[in-house]
């Protein structure tokens, strides 16, 4: 029986920047599958998770999540903008994301 995935697959590509500054509280997030604005709009108000391990066990799991949500798609090449409840670690560049595909709006 083949699983099936509740989530898309999505890469943290880093913050949202401008020349000189960059704004640490919006990260930006390349949804795999996803080319253009238009098929990166389906993805807004979707529920994003940055899953990671750490070196201490808390109730006895290392693995730790920080919770997200996209807020508007970035650019025209299916780029989106997303907002965490902690600010993203920059070692977190390059990583996955889990864009949950909840809640709906269909």
């Amino acid at each position: 029986m083949p699983s099936t995935r509740l989530y898309a697959k999505g890469r943290v590509t880093g913050f949202q920047r401008a020349k000189r500054n960059q704004r640490t509280n919006t990260s930006l997030v390349q949804v795999e599958g996803v080319a253009d604005a238009k098929e990166a709009q389906w993805y807004l108000g979707k529920r994003v998770a940055y899953v990671y391990t750490a070196q201490k066990a808390i109730g006895g799991s290392k693995v730790r999540i920080i919770w997200g949500k996209v807020t508007r798609p970035h650019g025209k090449s299916g780029m989106v903008r997303a907002k965490f409840r902690q600010n993203l670690p920059p070692k977190a560049f390059g990583h996955s994301v889990r864009i949950m595909l909840y809640p709906s709006n269909i």
